[in-house]
């Protein structure tokens, strides 16, 4: 199994790309809806800033910022996953590993950002 390094900075601010499993599916604007609402129950309970946010048929781009003193954005991605896959609709799943049903690529990418220039380069 690969090692996976990933960059965690206490209120810091990051560029993902979470991927669906399935690249020619549209499911992410088809349930455009579910994905919101998923959204909401995520920044409810962990809270985080979005900056910004494209999405497209089978990815989604995110720029996010964290709460002074937290890191811990893959419990958010996690979450954020977890959360649209379980309101979609039962024919639409698969058995998946780790609650993502088949829907999603298991890993994402994510780049933190630098500074000023770094995050104008991400959301332009």
């Amino acid at each position: 199994m690969p090692n996976y390094r990933r960059l965690f900075i206490p209120g810091g601010t990051y560029f993902f790309t979470l991927t669906l499993a399935d690249r020619s599916s549209d499911l992410l604007v088809r349930h455009v809806g579910e994905l919101r609402a998923s959204w909401r129950d995520v920044v409810a309970r962990w809270p985080f800033e979005t900056i910004a946010a494209v999405v497209l048929p089978d990815h989604i781009h995110i720029v996010l910022e964290l709460p002074q003193g937290d890191d811990n954005y893959p419990t958010r991605l996690r979450r954020l996953k977890h959360g649209f896959t379980s309101r979609l609709p039962e024919a639409l799943k698969s058995n998946g590993r780790k609650g993502e049903r088949g829907i999603w690529q298991s890993r994402y990418w994510e780049h933190d950002i630098r500074d000023a220039a770094d995050l104008e380069a991400h959301v332009t």
